[in-house]
């Protein structure tokens, strides 16, 4: 294998390896088509192999489309997305550590 070939398969083995509240926190990526398809189909493959978090990506499915029907034509102003998005991935983070 090439040294690129090995990099991607170990980024894979990471990516595969992440535990529930880094794929719930990646999910609002692959919701908003921000994310690339390698990205996407292992998000996917965790969705679809674990009930929690397809439960809760469906939730966060149906939130994010409510949010489009009522606030579709609204523009948040610069800045917002990154500070909400730090906002989520820390929560599902503090969560997931008072669980243990």
């Amino acid at each position: 294998m090439t040294s690129d070939a090995n990099d991607e398969a170990e980024q894979n083995r990471q990516f595969e390896a992440l535990d529930c509240s880094a794929v719930i926190a990646d999910v609002w990526l692959m919701l908003d088509n921000e994310c690339d398809e390698g990205s996407r189909a292992r998000l996917q493959r965790h969705i679809d192999e674990c009930g929690s978090c397809f439960a809760a990506y469906g939730i966060e499915e149906k939130v994010k489309s409510l949010i489009s029907r009522k606030c579709g034509g609204d523009q948040a102003p610069a800045g917002l997305r990154e500070r909400l998005s730090i906002e989520i991935r820390r929560t599902v983070l503090i969560k997931h550590t008072e669980q243990e």
